[in-house]
């Protein structure tokens, strides 16, 4: 493992957090895997792929399948979820441990970087990103998606009814569009684009199920058994036969070395 400064990070997804995302890496998928095809249109023919805070590697994958003959590597805090990715994965693809905001990347080694929802956690987020521009060649592009504020939102509905909603910081600490601008631009970046799509996300097979599953996610969990009762009658509307599911809402940043 590389060195690490994000250190409350590290010791979050080193525990609980990371381990819960490991055991139910699946069901993250099911939640996240619609903006997928947003990040792949990064990806050509050969490039070599760095995927930032990968987490259990299912876009590392699918990068790697797109790529084809390229290197692809997939970099995260968590052991507990680059175990899973690395038992689900074979061939071009290489995981390894560590902090973006110091991971010494070769310079100019990778056509692309991407992220799912991995780079809203950075202490320093101008630092991080300056690492990843170091490691994109001249004309190398940076694609990832981030959280948009959650007011508003299916997502915000549901968190609302257990606790106020996060507004700025943590994992929507990269929901202001011009903040994101502005801290891309800092660390070396040109031509930035912000574009809001929407995916499908599907929670559970019913609310019980899916109520289940948000309660113990660490953000929700801290908020105690209630919570869950809580989640029972927010997810109600969004019940179809056989999912729960809400239109999930992010940013889809790119920008250029």
């Amino acid at each position: 493992m590389t060195g690490i400064v994000n250190t409350a990070q590290a010791q979050a997804w080193n525990g609980y957090e990371g381990g819960h995302w490991a055991e139910h890496a699946d069901r993250y998928d099911a939640v996240n895997s619609g903006f997928n095809e947003f990040l792949l249109a990064a990806v050509g023919p050969g490039d070599d792929v760095v995927d930032l805070g990968c987490g259990t590697g299912q876009l590392t994958r699918l990068a790697a399948a797109r790529s084809g003959s390229g290197r692809v590597l997939g970099v995260d805090l968590s052991g507990p979820m680059l175990a899973t990715a690395r038992a689900r994965s074979a061939g071009n693809v290489v995981f390894e441990q560590g902090d973006v905001q110091v991971f010494p990347f070769a310079e100019g080694s990778f056509d692309v970087a991407l992220s799912r929802f991995g780079v809203m956690f950075y202490a320093d987020p101008v630092a991080a990103f300056a690492r990843v521009r170091h490691a994109l060649r001249p004309g190398g592009q940076l694609a990832f998606v981030c959280l948009t504020e959650l007011a508003g939102t299916d997502l915000g509905t549901v968190f609302g009814a257990v606790a106020p909603l996060p507004s700025g910081a943590g994992p929507t600490s990269l929901a202001d569009p011009v903040h994101t601008r502005s801290v891309l631009t800092d660390a070396g970046f040109r031509d930035v684009t912000c574009t809001r799509v929407e995916a499908d996300q599907v929670w559970g097979r019913d609310v019980a199920h899916a109520a289940e599953f948000i309660a113990g996610w660490g953000p929700v969990r801290q908020h105690g058994p209630g919570a869950e009762a809580a989640l029972v009658a927010a997810l109600r509307p969004f019940a179809e036969p056989g999912a729960v599911r809400l239109r999930g809402a992010a940013w889809l940043v790119t920008a250029a070395r």
